[in-house]
């Protein structure tokens, strides 16, 4: 009797021990699948999963009040942007029935959330005429992120300065565009205690709403990153015509390299051409400061600037066209790309002569 109680124990003892070994692989296998799943491109998760609404986090800023996670998760976007590290939609809420801006970051690319707070924080609180808020950041479990932005109907500048309209070549308009992103970047350069560098300011960055407003976007987007991605979007600028000449021995945009894009616009402006010839050979000439200092040299004026400028005769404000106004602007654009940044004026010194000319 002793002996088969324990035959029944030691039976009982294996069926538990078998049991045990068996649960333990089946949480073994769950664990290798869960993480088989967290390392997929998380750009299609976010497009169809509803679960990071739980373990999500949604910070809203002014203009931004109404927004949920089921509304920015669940929302039907198109794509209107793309780069290695990251996809630009334009997305229809459906609570307001409002469209708007959705910048996805991979994970791969981006720093910590944690890391990032003070500048989320920082960009929230930003309200300025001139400037793209931020009206809402959302952080997944996975470290995919969302910046939510204003949607503008009238589009970037840059496809305003291709599509060719009477209109880009108009003074009025090509004053109001320079002097308001001019006044954007003096907020982001002196407005704070320490200066929030743009970091890659080009025409496509620059919004556009009624009667030319501008809105310059894309500000401080570099800090988000690691090194890897943000040295990407440096290579990125450069192969568009916008990386500062100082950029090939450092790494670290600064005032000085904002005010090398800017200039870059500028020239964008009064020309009607892209920064980069992209047609022509991949060399120095093909970007536009550089053939345009060329012109200086050669004496040939009329490639300073589109014919158009001229005919615009009434500036709006009474007082009659003139070359001299266009080439006054043109000078301050080609100080602004001076190959030497100590030697391109400072925002306060760029807002000054806008106003003079």
């Amino acid at each position: 009797m002793e002996k088969g109680h324990k035959l029944i124990l030691i039976a009982t003892s294996s069926i538990s021990l078998v049991v045990f070994i068996f649960l333990g692989l089946i949480c073994v296998c769950r664990r290798k699948g869960s993480r088989n799943d967290e390392s997929r491109d998380t750009e299609s998760s976010f497009e169809s999963s509803t679960e990071m609404e739980i373990n999500g986090n949604l910070i809203r800023f002014n203009g931004g009040e109404d927004l949920t996670c089921a509304d920015i998760l669940d929302a039907p976007g198109e794509v209107i942007g793309k780069s290695k590290y990251g996809t630009l939609y334009k997305a229809n809420l459906a609570t307001n029935n409002s469209i708007v801006c959705l910048r996805f970051l991979r994970p791969t690319c981006t720093e910590k959330v944690q890391d990032l707070m003070p500048m989320v924080q920082l960009m929230g609180s930003i309200q300025h005429p001139n400037l793209v808020p931020l009206c809402g950041f959302y952080s997944g479990r996975r470290g995919e992120k969302l910046l939510v932005h204003p949607f503008y109907e009238m589009g970037n500048l840059a496809q305003f300065i291709k599509d060719g309209k009477d209109e880009c070549h108009k003074w009025t308009a090509i004053c109001r565009i320079s002097m308001g992103i001019a006044r954007g970047l003096d907020y982001l350069h002196t407005g704070f205690q320490k200066p929030i560098i743009h970091g890659n300011l080009k025409s496509k960055n620059i919004l556009l709403g009624q009667n030319h407003q501008p809105f310059v976007s894309d500000f401080g987007l570099h800090t988000f990153l690691k090194q890897d991605a943000a040295q990407e979007m440096l290579e990125e600028a450069d192969i568009e015509g916008y990386k500062a000449p100082e950029l090939m021995q450092m790494e670290e945009t600064n005032e000085a390299t904002d005010i090398y894009n800017f200039g870059v616009i500028l020239l964008e402006l009064l020309t009607g051409k892209e920064a980069v010839n992209k047609k022509g050979n991949p060399n120095q000439d093909s970007y536009l400061a550089t053939s345009l200092r060329i012109a200086i040299l050669d004496n040939r004026i009329s490639d300073l600037y589109h014919p158009d400028i001229l005919v615009d005769e009434d500036n709006g404000d009474g007082s009659l066209m003139n070359e001299e106004r266009v080439l006054g602007l043109f000078t301050m654009a080609m100080d602004c790309c001076s190959p030497s940044p100590s030697l391109r004026p400072d925002i306060k010194q760029i807002c000054k002569k806008l106003e003079e000319i």
